[in-house]
């Protein structure tokens, strides 16, 4: 009855969602001072606070890089600066570029002209301002920033400055398709990403005419439409109250103001009461596209919800897409749309695109020798079978191993896994025999770390994540700092939509070719026959007799299992799943912790798949 009534829940959450007024509560100018940086992460953790963007050429950017680290929820911009407007803090260019600074070597403290300051302003020295300058400065503070904040999802301009005029608009236009950054403060980004910025709607000089405001702003917000609020948080504290311009003098105060706001109490209780429906910058440009469930697939999906409750399954999570939309999505149980799942060895496939995107660069090959890419891992007279191990094999688990070791080296801290790897017995000939190995995938991961100089997170930023509009990544490293390949990536239910329409899309996404079509077609095919995880290939020839109805004797291919239906899978312990169907089009991610996945999977192929 417990779950029943929470499957009901998340069905009304689902309906009273999907038409609610999306609101993006942004917050500015983290990086600049402490108090701002103090009162962005106090936001955020007891407000409303969503989004926050990042001045990388600030003199507080430093401790606002280990702020972010401790809180990877937070979605984060970087804030291109080229104005500095305080009279007693300032910040200068990372790069040479003496037109865009005034006689000190500072940004120019304004945007457009104003009286007390005369001459300081961007737009009355645009017309000295070099656009090759502009760029590199730009890319200076882009990369400085990834470097530190590999999840940073977008790019936004201090005052504007990414967008005072066509030239620039167009360079940043640039920069964002380069660095896979959507832009959100250019002339067009508010038709491309549908949305409009909205601010207070009446006096906001004190905190009780900010709370009125905001709240009477909230009152004309449309169903069905997305919005954008900007606003600056601080603390009146010794700090902020030296900082000011003419003009602009009670900044401590005002700003104190906009702290309380977006914490306050009746403002989250205005929000919940109408419906609107928060979301971060990131889930605003990246989110996948929606569409309508067909009446069968409506009528479907509640026949499934229904027997997944009469079966007892602990399901958290359920996505549908087809054809590229998503037309189904629930959560429920300890499902939770925001936060990042538990992933188990769905964390394998990822690790499967990073061999596939290093062997692309030239950093390696699958017919590389597993000894001679750690010779100093090696046992003293490796036997003949190790000595033929390649890449291939780690990738199909069909390294010869009889018996998985995995579950023993979690025991080992005083000496490499890889090591423990190499010295487990390797009783057959190299890819004669499937064993499935989650050591032989933490393996990979050490290979790419070694050949790229990266993490394997770190490595996928760029390459994989940030394309795909995937951030807030969690992965979990072993004693040697390498993340573990085969396990302990976390990602939300839609990170997984994502990588499962890329994959079905054979590496392209959102018009870019993401990964290498060659390599998807090789991973997602069946390479090696297999069978279920913790028995081998030798013991299982009584399963033939099943392979009908079985989803873990259809084929094994770079990580990736083959299922009925001519389907293939990511496939993670307790029930999670990525299902990409190619013959209707189609991708159905799960989360959950089930113990029987085959009768998770066969309550799909009964109900969902017919129905797509």
């Amino acid at each position: 009855m417990k779950t029943l009534k929470l499957l009901a829940a998340a069905a009304l959450l689902s309906c009273f969602t999907a038409n609610a007024q999306e609101l993006v509560i942004r917050i500015d100018d983290m990086g600049a001072l402490h108090s701002v940086n103090t009162a962005s992460i106090d936001t955020y953790q007891n407000g409303i606070a969503k989004s926050v963007e990042v001045i990388a050429v600030g003199a507080w950017f430093p401790e606002a890089v280990k702020m972010l680290k401790e809180n990877p929820g937070l979605d984060v911009g970087i804030h291109l600066a080229i104005t500095s407007e305080w009279e007693n803090v300032k910040w200068r260019p990372l790069t040479d570029c003496p037109t865009l600074v005034d006689e000190n070597g500072y940004f120019f403290p304004m945007m457009g002209p104003n009286p007390a300051y005369p001459g300081q302003s961007v737009m009355e020295n645009a017309s000295k301002f070099d656009i090759k300058e502009i760029e590199k400065e730009f890319r200076a503070q882009i990369e400085l920033a990834l470097k530190n904040i590999p999840q940073i999802t977008h790019i936004s301009g201090h005052m504007m400055s990414t967008a005072y005029s066509s030239e620039v608009n167009a360079l940043v236009q640039k920069l964002s398709k380069e660095y896979n950054l959507p832009s959100v403060d250019r002339f067009d980004a508010f038709e491309q990403y549908d949305f409009e910025y909205v601010g207070y709607d009446g006096p906001k000089a004190t905190a009780e005419e900010k709370l009125a405001s905001f709240i009477k702003m909230l009152d004309k917000l449309e169903k069905g439409k997305r919005y954008m609020f900007v606003d600056h948080p601080a603390y009146n504290d010794s700090e902020m109250q030296t900082v000011m311009h003419v003009g602009y003098e009670d900044v401590a105060v005002d700003r104190q103001g906009v702290t309380d706001l977006l914490k306050n109490p009746e403002v989250k209780k205005a929000i919940r009461e109408r419906g609107i429906k928060l979301i971060d910058i990131n889930t605003l440009t990246k989110s996948l596209p929606r569409g309508e469930a067909s009446a069968k697939m409506t009528k479907a999906a509640e026949k499934y919800l229904a027997a997944v409750e009469k079966a007892g399954q602990d399901l958290h999570s359920i996505m549908i897409l087809k054809d590229g939309k998503v037309i189904y999505e629930k959560w429920m149980s300890e499902g939770k749309e925001d936060t990042p799942h538990i992933l188990n060895s769905v964390s394998k496939t990822f690790t499967s695109m990073a061999v596939g995107l290093a062997i692309s660069e030239g950093k390696l090959a699958l017919d590389e020798k597993l000894v001679d890419i750690f010779p100093e891992h090696c046992p003293e007279n490796p036997s003949e079978y190790l000595k033929e191990i390649t890449v291939e094999h780690l990738l199909t688990m069909s390294c010869g191993h009889s018996t998985d070791p995995t579950h023993e080296s979690w025991e080992v801290k005083d000496r490499s896994w890889i090591r423990f790897f190499m010295e487990h017995p390797v009783t057959h000939k190299p890819g004669t025999l499937f064993c499935y190995n989650s050591l032989g995938t933490y393996v990979l991961s050490a290979i790419v770390q070694k050949r790229t100089g990266e993490k394997l997170v770190d490595y996928l930023y760029p390459r994989l994540f940030r394309p795909l509009g995937i951030n807030n990544v969690r992965w979990i490293e072993s004693h040697e700092g390498i993340n573990t390949g085969g396990w302990g990536l976390f990602l939300k239910t839609e990170d997984l939509a994502k990588m499962g329409l890329m994959i079905l899309q054979k590496g392209q996404f959102d018009g870019k070719q993401i990964v290498p079509a060659e390599w998807i077609e090789a991973a997602s095919s069946a390479q090696v026959s297999c069978v279920p995880a913790g028995m081998n290939s030798d013991d299982a020839d009584k399963l033939r007799k099943v392979a009908k109805t079985s989803d873990w004797l259809q084929g094994y291919g770079y990580q990736m299992w083959r299922c009925r239906y001519n389907a293939f899978r990511a496939d993670g312990a307790n029930g999670q799943y990525i299902i990409m169907i190619p013959d209707k089009n189609a991708v159905v991610v799960t989360t959950a912790n089930i113990r029987d996945m085959q009768g998770e999977i066969n309550l799909i192929w009964k109900y969902i798949y017919p129905a797509l």
